[in-house]
């Protein structure tokens, strides 16, 4: 288990860089949600391929499988006093990495179909582009965090019941959660979404470090019991 605990810890400060790499390099290095015209999107794509093939894999990939190692830890971790909220937790997480690991791939397959296809029709290519980004923002959530806002709420509400974690914590993953769920309604995802993503980034990077912080206590606590009992003996 406090392996686990461990690979949960890193999982966890990993999707916060991750997560904040991407706003970075999609909205102030390539600004690319200011760009509406489908022409210039899919230019700056096939222009940027390999930034946006590399921040495609970090974001949405590599994050996807690092979510499937923290919603096990938080599982071991929590289960014994939240079972059923716990199971559906952990079934909603495994649901959300599997939805971003498919958008990652989508997005990243699509960009590989539409370069070649862009100089010699760059018409078509932003056509092509718009239904591949259709599916990739589909799955990837982009029209509301309700997974990963169900996710977040469901542990932080059975983090409440067990104890087993900062009180302060599982109240910002409240509102978190709270916010992602609420993004799904039309009018205010655009604005709610970010404010998701930044909140869970600050809760990611707090749940790493307790995560790290209780493997290091487990760790050592077997030498703190045998040096006991060389005491008692």
């Amino acid at each position: 288990m406090k392996t686990l605990q461990k690979f949960g810890g890193f999982a966890a400060l990993y999707m916060a860089v991750a997560h904040l790499m991407g706003i970075v390099i999609f909205l102030v290095v390539l600004d690319y949600l200011s760009i509406t015209d489908p022409a210039q999107k899919v230019a700056l794509t096939v222009n940027n391929q390999v930034i946006v093939f590399a921040t495609n894999l970090l974001m949405y990939v590599f994050f996807g499988f690092a979510l499937i190692v923290l919603s096990l830890a938080l599982y071991e971790r929590l289960k014994s006093g939240a079972p059923t909220l716990m199971q559906v937790a952990t079934a909603v997480g495994i649901t959300w990495a599997g939805s971003l690991i498919a958008s990652g791939m989508v997005a990243n397959a699509g960009l590989a179909a539409i370069a070649p296809l862009y100089p010699q029709d760059p018409a078509q290519a932003a056509l092509t582009w718009q239904g591949i980004e259709t599916v990739a923002n589909g799955l990837g959530n982009a029209n509301g965090e309700i997974l990963g806002g169900v996710w977040v709420l469901l542990l932080s509400l059975a983090a409440l019941r067990t104890g087993e974690l900062s009180r302060s914590l599982n109240i910002i993953g409240l509102g978190v959660g709270a916010v992602g769920i609420i993004s799904l309604i039309p009018g205010l995802t655009d604005s709610l979404i970010g404010v998701f993503g930044l909140g869970q980034i600050l809760w990611l990077i707090w749940l790493g470090i307790v995560l790290l912080r209780s493997h290091q206590s487990i760790s050592r606590r077997p030498l703190n019991l045998a040096v006991e009992g060389q005491g008692l003996s």
